[in-house]
């Protein structure tokens, strides 16, 4: 607590201002340089002057509202100046957390004034009419950005009085009229005293008061008895507390690796930093973070980033308050922009300024994880914070190695000389940790990151350093968790220096959850997780390749390096295997395992663009990735490295209909090679499905099954499972016997396999039915992630929609009646989607942010009957039906579409003829739709952009 100082001599029967630290005017000083001239932020004599001379013009019931008028031209102009000297100088956050409480304290302490002085005179007060107006909270400590709370307690010797009430209730009236977010309490010192032994929040407030105004002696007695009967007892309950309330903390908002982080509440955010101060405050009584290092706690270079990292991120908060006007703290992909564009970082060298701004961000916001481990492993040697829970329990003493030794049973360096003397150390470290299934103690991370520098080429080709670095990923069980630390302490970087660029890096999209280092540490952790058999039941078909044998080492050094190659301009999965080939030889890999990584490396999207993108069912999209695998082992580490690549992206990206689509390609694709290509033949294929359907219609005469297996062309008969087979067969029956032509039938199947509800549609054939279902579908909320149509030889159109609704779940098979009262308005003209849509759902505000452009490419390889229009745009409501009535309008035939979602980007492959059924071959008529396509994207964008 800063001491209140003694001011310009006033009679304790005085209640006028009083305040700490005063200048000549009777205002409080700055503690340190402001952002601007003083007299621009508050000019406390001017104010002052202006409000007594008010005093002398207007009656008293209206000088409140003259002095708030005054004050609050005094705030509004405050306020400009600071926000442009933060926009000339973006990165000044702590003289800009002095300069808001600075204004701050000038309009209370003038409040205060009008309150006491001019509102409610008192000639001769009492003892008991005596207030003391004190800063808590963090507005006590001096750091407030534009939109901070303004924490107050009002101090009284005893029970208030009639005076106090009055003075209290007109300061807090004229604050509130200054639009002011006030949290203020009232109390004794008594109060105090009792209240903050019944709550640690309280506590912790009072930790950081700051007098302001009023009665100097009260504060110094609340100051006295604070230290002696309330801070000075329960040192461990209130470590504990602490740590309790940030571990919850961090359990709401997410680790520091999410993408769109809380600056404020976040792991490795400003709470995280001020906990630390507090039970240092609390622990030892400094009254600043730089007076942790003479007491050991940390070194200056640990000092100078933990300043850094505070003034980074307070800065990156007071941007974000001035962006929104309010008190934000969440960056959000909107305000990333935002705020990156505020401090100035511009696109350089294939990455956007956001992606720069953001991996600065996470570098800090990981060096606050390192400091706060540091200083908790303090506490422990002091015995403030409990050893953890499962230490107490099993406390065993594990046996370790020459070197090494265990402190508070955490692996430390027995002689750090010695230990530096060998550069290979600095990686037996953590063969050591992970052997043991210790902890590394805090100060062999010190010692490891002090001496980062003799990890250099000699020790990258030594040939013990390679054994250990492979071990670390092959041997111990749980390679992700020595990878996370090698990587937190600079290790991992150092010892493989084309990782550094992705560390921390961000990719800015809705897609990836984690930062390029992190996803590559989860992918590795879901391979690990399947080696122990904790995914059996989730991946089967991945366990089981993993059970019947592959090279390990070749598909770990894959997942190591298999986006290393991000953030260039350079296609990242072509320059990752160009890196791969010089890394993979450095790490002691043979010529055919290094080639193996590289190959690994450079198509490890290879599979999940096949299954997610193109139509598995057409054989020759099986048949062109057979040929690009060539082996069955290939296949099996490729299927790998994609199961745990899209499980790494995030916590919700895998899903069973990944799982179906991945299963069926890897299932067909191994026939091929293993059987050779004529097990994709379509007479094969089809024959084998009207097979299963017989045999799934028991009950149906052979003339009516002949009847229905005759009335469809060979397409329709490898692109379905039986199911809907089944389902087709039956809607067809009924619907031909009803003979209602205006009708249309509609099943829903819930395909739980694939996370997706299966919707089939049956009616007579119309030109633009499939645009007219996928906008129905659209009204009603619907995401199509598939699509397939057929057209009968007896001209009726049997359609298929997977689709699920906005969290990714399949669709609730409650809402089938107003979907199909939607289809059947549509189909009638009596619903136009488009118009429809234009008040449906828009893109969300934070989602705006990104760029996507529009990649429109034709295939006519890829399908042995159809051409591919594949239409990369950016992912809004709508789109799908846009794109398909844009195909009808040029006569276009949609045999299939496939739909892949990547965040706010889409990939929408539409299997398509021409009107003669035949490939779209001449440059003209590509050229002509993809400027309808094209138009119909910009249209619609302009839709949801309203």
């Amino acid at each position: 607590m800063t001491q209140p100082q003694a001011a310009s001599p006033v009679p304790d029967s005085d209640p006028a201002l009083v305040t700490a630290g005063q200048t000549e005017s009777g205002f409080p000083a700055p503690r340190g340089p402001l952002i601007c001239d003083p007299a621009d932020i508050f000019d406390a004599v001017a104010v002052r002057q202006k409000i007594r001379a008010e005093a002398e013009n207007v009656p008293p019931t209206e000088l409140r509202t003259a002095a708030v008028k005054i004050l609050r031209e005094a705030n509004k102009s405050g306020r400009a100046a600071i926000a442009e000297a933060f926009a000339a100088a973006p990165f000044s956050a702590r003289e800009l957390t002095r300069s808001y409480t600075f204004l701050t304290d000038g309009l209370v302490t003038t409040a205060m004034f009008v309150a006491s002085t001019l509102l409610h005179p008192l000639a001769t007060p009492t003892r008991g009419e005596r207030i003391a107006v004190i800063a808590v909270g963090g507005y006590g400590r001096g750091e407030m950005a534009p939109a901070s709370d303004v924490d107050l307690l009002f101090l009284t010797p005893y029970k208030i009085t009639a005076w106090a009430e009055s003075v209290i209730e007109s300061m807090l009236y004229i604050l509130w009229d200054l639009r002011l977010k006030v949290g203020h309490s009232s109390r004794t010192i008594k109060d105090c005293l009792r209240l903050g032994g019944e709550d640690y929040t309280i506590r912790t407030a009072m930790l950081e008061n700051r007098f302001l105004a009023g009665h100097a002696p009260l504060a110094e007695e609340l100051d006295a008895r604070l230290k002696a009967e309330l801070f000075s007892r329960d040192t461990r309950e209130f470590v504990e507390a602490k740590l309790a309330e940030r571990d919850a903390r961090h359990l709401k908002q997410g680790q520091r690796y999410m993408v769109e982080p809380n600056v404020k509440e976040g792991k490795g955010g400003l709470r995280d930093l001020q906990s630390l101060f507090w039970i240092a405050k609390y622990l030892y009584q400094v009254q600043d973070a730089e007076d942790l290092v003479p007491l050991g706690l940390f070194h200056p270079e640990e000092m100078e980033l933990f300043a850094k990292a505070a003034n980074f991120l307070w800065a990156v908060r007071a941007h974000l308050h001035l962006a929104t006007g309010r008190a934000s703290e969440q960056l959000t992909f909107d305000m990333q922009v935002e705020v990156a564009a505020r401090m100035g970082y511009e696109d350089k060298a294939g990455r956007r300024g956001v992606e720069i701004f953001m991996q600065e961000y996470f570098r800090h916001a990981t060096r606050v994880g390192d400091l706060t481990r540091i200083f908790l492993s303090k506490l422990e040697e002091s015995h403030q914070k409990s050893e953890p829970l499962l230490e107490r329990i099993f406390r065993r003493r594990r046996r370790v190695k020459p070197g090494y030794r265990v402190v508070r049973n955490r692996l430390d360096v027995a002689n750090p000389e010695e230990f530096l003397a060998d550069k290979v150390n600095l990686l037996r470290l953590f063969e050591e940790a992970l052997r043991t299934g210790m902890l590394i103690h805090p100060d062999a991370m010190r010692l490891v990151t002090a001496n980062l520098h003799l990890i250099d080429d000699e020790m990258r080709n030594d040939k013990e350093a390679r054994r250990i670095f492979l071990d670390l990923l092959l041997k111990h069980g749980n390679p992700e968790r020595a990878l996370r630390r090698m990587n937190e302490l600079g290790v991992l970087s150092a010892f493989l220096p084309e990782f550094e660029p992705i560390v921390a890096m961000m990719q800015f999209n809705m897609y990836h959850s984690y930062t390029v280092d992190e996803h590559t540490i989860q992918v590795i952790a879901n391979f690990a997780a399947i080696e122990r058999g904790e995914l059996e039941e989730e991946l089967p078909l991945s366990s089981e390749v993993l059970r019947k044998g592959l090279n390990r080492k070749v598909l770990m050094v894959a997942m190591l390096l298999h986006d290393i190659g991000k953030g260039r301009a350079q296609d990242h999965s072509i320059l990752g295997a160009q890196i791969a080939r010089k890394v993979a030889p450095r790490l002691g890999l043979k010529p055919s395992e290094c080639e193996t990584v590289e190959w690994l490396v450079r198509y490890h999207l290879l599979m999940s663009d096949m299954a997610q993108k193109r139509d598995i069912a057409d054989p020759r999209t099986v048949r062109d990735f057979a040929k690009a695998v060539q082996t069955v082992k290939r296949l099996d580490l490729l299927l790998l490295l994609t199961v745990c690549d899209i499980r790494g992206v995030g916590p919700d990206t895998w899903n069973n209909w990944k799982a179906a689509l991945l299963r069926a390609l890897y299932g067909q694709t191994r026939a091929a090679l293993e059987g050779g290509m004529e097990a994709l033949n379509r007479e094969h294929r089809g024959a084998a499905a009207k097979k299963a359907l017989r045999k799934a219609l028991p009950d149906w005469s052979k003339a009516d099954l002949k009847k229905e297996t005759a009335r469809h062309y060979p397409p329709y008969w490898h692109g379905l499972h039986v199911t809907a087979h089944v389902d087709f067969a039956e809607m067809l029956r009924e619907f031909v016997s009803r003979g209602s032509p205006d009708e249309v039938m509609i099943r829903l199947y819930p395909d739980e396999d694939r996370d997706a509800t299966r919707a089939t549609f049956v009616m007579e054939d119309h030109p633009g039915i499939f645009a007219r279902i996928a906008g129905a579908l659209a009204l009603v909320g619907a995401n199509v992630v598939d699509a397939r149509s057929y057209t009968t030889k007896d001209g009726y159109v049997t359609d298929a929609f997977w689709i699920q609704d906005a969290d990714g779940h399949p669709f609730d098979p409650s809402r089938l009646h107003r979907m199909k009262q939607m289809i059947e308005k549509t189909l009638k003209g009596e619903v136009i989607a488009g118009e429809a849509l234009k008040s449906r759902d828009k893109i969300k505000k934070r989602e705006r942010a990104f760029k996507v452009p529009t990649h429109i490419t034709f295939d006519n390889e890829g399908s042995e009957i159809y051409t591919i229009i594949e239409v990369d745009t950016r992912d809004r409501p709508g789109l799908l039906y846009d794109l398909a009535r844009a195909l009808a309008s040029a006569n276009v035939y949609v045999a299939n579409a496939v739909i892949a979602t990547y965040g706010e980007q889409v990939v929408d492959a539409f299997y398509v003829k021409d009107m003669f059924g035949l490939k779209y071959h001449t440059a003209s008529k590509q050229r002509m739709l993809e400027k309808k396509l094209r138009e119909a994207i910009s249209e619609g964008a302009k839709r949801a952009d309203t």
